[in-house]
């Protein structure tokens, strides 16, 4: 969309084959929602009207990913588990990571299209809290930051998959640690993976958004009571701050 910015794209990696490589949604789903949040603060002023509009075009974006894939979670669409040597060996030798990079190619002239659709929304009074952007502020973030990940919120895009507060705290973490180290690739930085084990053991193992909040958002003021309510404030606490809530 024209906002280039190295050092966002670069935290986007440990996104890449769902989320630290467990086969959750698709790395480009995840990048193309920054994309769209990013874009959403250059263009409103109001930063509630940004993140509901980032919330809702990433709602539309996952739908395109889906319809034009079949289906929006690496591990289904690629048939490897990126955890496993012998699997990812595998793939890179059977040719099948060639359908990625032909996959985002025919993929992105209509996430384009369906960002600049997103963005291009009808405004509401719709309430825009949401967990993505909660963690970020708890991290001392930005207010751009808070606009950027709100597509992430509720398993990115409401969909209900893997937990979107979690991954918003693995790209921040992964954007600060390339500013102090950027001739390193963040994909394997060293936050990342503590903040998965953190996360992992508080919730004994569930990754889901619907099965750690026990039901589907339909809509962004759905969500924002969710989390006003008090809903995942441990979790999200956790993710951020876990000196206050010890394991």
């Amino acid at each position: 969309m024209g906002n280039l910015n190295e050092s966002v794209e670069r935290a986007a990696d440990p996104l890449a084959g769902g989320i630290l490589q467990k086969g959750h949604q698709c790395g480009m789903i995840w990048g193309s929602a920054l994309a769209l949040g990013m874009e959403a603060f250059r263009k409103f002023k109001n930063p509630s009207q940004a993140k509901y509009l980032a919330i809702s075009g990433t709602q539309k974006l996952v739908s395109s990913f889906k319809a034009t894939n079949n289906n929006i979670n690496c591990r289904d669409i690629t048939s490897c588990d990126f955890s496993s040597k012998w699997s990812f060996l595998k793939y890179m030798i059977s040719g099948r990571f060639l359908q990625c990079f032909k996959m985002a190619d025919r993929w992105a002239p209509e996430a384009l299209r369906v960002a600049e659709e997103g963005l291009n929304g009808e405004l509401n009074n719709e309430n825009s809290n949401n967990c993505a952007s909660e963690v970020i502020a708890k991290m001392d973030g930005t207010e751009e930051e808070q606009v950027m990940v709100a597509g992430f919120a509720g398993g990115l895009g409401l969909s209900g998959e893997g937990c979107g507060a979690l991954s918003t705290v693995i790209w921040k973490k992964a954007l600060d640690w390339s500013k102090e180290n950027p001739e390193k690739s963040t994909f394997y930085n060293p936050e990342s993976g503590q903040v998965l084990n953190r996360f992992l053991k508080f919730t004994e193992g569930e990754m889901i958004c619907r099965n750690i909040c026990r039901r589907q958002f339909e809509s962004a003021s759905e969500h924002s009571e969710y989390i006003e309510g008090g809903g995942c404030h441990d979790l999200m606490t956790q993710l951020t701050n876990p000196e206050q809530l010890p394991l």
